[in-house]
Parts: structure tokens; sequence; C-alpha cells
């Protein structure tokens, strides 16, 4: 098999623009929706909705990787890099490093790629690890970069990057075309059309040792980003994250050929459901205030805080619903009283029940999604 860097037309992907032209108007019209329902939050909600998506961004992202991190730690540790308030809870070295690249890139979206940046994202993304050759620069080894999965004695190759001695030359290119092709370049592309390619070609040249997906992302947020004008808050990695089956898949097919229509198509519908979950979580926010404003007086601690607690969990809420167990467990309260809080709860139209007896849920009703 021949890699699609090993082909005559590398790296020049070919696609017809006509197919994105419906998801890229898509795109900047949801923008526009995104930052007017943005206008009713304060300046603290905004804060909070900016370090619960990154975080969330984060978090998701290396567990595209198998990798799990703490998303209480990563919000707190985001919060420092940002300058606002947070509490001394302490962040692992691998949750530290990873919120400080989202950081730096929330802050510097609009700056030029370099080689710099990309070895300081890199050299942040491994913080802590000692078990890398190549950190904070782009790898050395002699051996083959290779995806594998399956048995030590019988791998299954899916993909095989270009050769360790030819990454600078052809991070050189992909780097000018970046520049190139941003909205102030000599060559601009429209927002998900560059995203997508972005990614693919930095996902198959694979620069670094370890960290190519977490920082192939980001690439691909900062191209969205700066077609915007703004800091993203499109929930890329959390909705590849839900389709990461498939994502995998569709990477691993365009690494075959230079035509790249299948690859971008799906990529736009991400970008898509990702900027939708985005404007979901805000609307959540704004909802999340109405209901809390309306049941001011009218609920009792332990009450305010299981909503509050049920918030938390995102416009998802809890899995499988709230229990009268759950109630208990963070409240402490004796059985009987939480049988009267969820009774008055449901009353007042803060929450809506389903099931009967040990079956029994509850879900946050109000929230207009």
């Amino acid at each position: 098999m021949r890699w699609n860097w090993q082909q005559t037309d590398w790296p020049n992907f070919s696609y017809e623009a006509a197919r994105l032209r419906s998801a890229e108007e898509q795109f900047l019209k949801g923008a526009g929706v995104v930052v007017g329902a943005m206008h009713h939050l304060d300046g603290d909600q905004k804060q909070g909705l900016t370090i619960d998506l990154i975080s969330q961004e984060v978090v998701d992202s290396s567990a595209i990787e198998g990798e799990v991190l703490d998303r209480a730690s990563v919000q707190s540790s985001l919060a420092k890099h940002l300058g606002l308030a947070a509490d001394q809870r302490k962040a692992n070295a691998a949750e530290a490093g990873a919120a400080e690249l989202m950081a730096n890139l929330y802050q510097t979206y609009a700056k030029p790629l370099t080689d710099q940046m990309l070895f300081d994202w890199h050299r942040m993304l491994v913080n802590g690890r000692r078990d890398l050759t190549d950190i904070g620069r782009y790898r050395t080894h002699a051996d083959p970069m290779q995806i594998v999965s399956g048995a030590l004695h019988a791998p299954r190759v899916h993909y095989e990057a270009p050769p360790s001695d030819d990454v600078p030359t052809e991070m050189q290119t992909f780097v000018a075309w970046f520049n190139d092709s941003a909205p102030t370049g000599t060559k601009p592309l429209t927002a998900i059309t560059r995203a997508g390619i972005a990614h693919l070609w930095f996902e198959s040249i694979h620069p670094f040792e370890d960290g190519n997906g977490r920082i192939g992302r980001a690439i691909a947020e900062k191209a969205l980003a700066q077609s915007l004008e703004a800091p993203t808050l499109t929930a890329l990695a959390e909705t590849i994250s839900r389709h990461r089956k498939e994502y995998y898949a569709q990477l691993q097919r365009s690494s075959q050929s230079n035509r790249i229509d299948d690859w971008l198509s799906w990529f736009a519908a991400i970008v898509l459901l990702a900027q939708e979950r985005t404007l979901t979580r805000i609307r959540f926010l704004i909802e999340k205030t109405r209901l809390l404003d309306r049941l001011r007086g009218k609920i009792n601690p332990r009450q305010e805080k299981v909503l509050l607690r049920m918030f938390a969990e995102g416009p998802d809420g809890f899995k499988g619903g709230l229990s009268a167990q759950n109630y208990r467990t963070i409240t402490d309260a004796a059985s009987a009283t939480v049988t009267r809080d969820l009774a008055e709860l449901v009353t007042l139209g803060a929450l809506h029940r389903k099931g009967e007896r040990k079956s029994t849920r509850y879900y946050l009703s109000s929230l207009k999604l």
C-alpha cells in the first residue's frame, strides 16, 4: 500500500469545494447565533462558560487518546493560566500541561503558526513525561512512525508516517500553507475546509513522538478561531470523542489518497455538530439562571445544592436520571426528607419525574434545549 505522502500529488489535496458550501455558510450563520446567545450572559457567566467549554475540550481530547484526566483539576489549572479566580486543587502533570496548551491556544489563536509554537505546545502536553526522547522538537528516531493495533507478534499497521528525516521539510511546507491559507494570508480558505485540511495534513505527517492527535485537534481549533476572528468555543474534541470510532476510520481511509472529499464532508458534519453542542451549553446556562431566579426563596438549601449538582453535569444531566439515593448521597438527608424535597421540586416545576418506586428518576424539566 502506498500512503498519501508517498503519492506524486502529495500534499496537493484535491476536493470539490462546492460540496462544502452549504456547511461553510451554516457554520458562519451558527457563529452569529452563538455570539448573539453569549450577549445574554454576564461577565462571570461568560468566564464560567469559557472555563467549562475549554476544560471539556481538554478532557475529551485526551480521552480520544485513551488518557483520563480529572475535569475539576483541569478547570482549576485552566483558570489559573487564564488569570481567573481558581481553587487550590492540585492538578497532576498531564492535567496541568494539557490545560496550559489549551489556555495558550485560546490566548494566541490569532498569531501565525510557527515551529516554536508547536514545540511549546508539545512541551506543555507531555509535561512530566520521562519515556520520550524528543520533547519540544520533532521526532528523530530511525524506526518507522506507525499507528498499529493487535498483538505484538502480529501487529496490524493502520498507517505509517513519513520518515523522521523528512519531518522538518514536511512541516516547513505545512506551516507555510497554514499561514498562507489564513483569512489574512495570501491564499485564504474558508473555515471548515482549512481546519479539515490542516488536521488531516498534520496527522499525516505525525511529526512528534507522541501527542500528535491532541495537537492536531488544537490546530484545527486554531483554524476555526482565526476564521471567526475570535477565540473559538467550538466543542470539537467533545464531538469527535462521541464519534471516536468513525473518526479513526475516516483518518485511516483518508491516509490512502489525496482526494479528500469524503474526509472534508465528514469533518464538516462534525464541526456543525460541535457548534450546535456549544450553543446547547450556552442555552443551558441561560436557562439555569432563569430557573434559579424563579425558585429564589422557594427552595431550601438541600434542594438548591441538588439542583446545582445536577446543573454541574451539563446539558446531558445525570446518566440515567437523579434517584432518591443520589439525593441522599448529595445532601445526607433522611429518606422522608428526600421524598418531601423531591415532591416539592416536581410541584415547583424544577424537576419532572419518570418511573415508579425503585425505578423513579428525576430530570431537570424547565430547560428548553
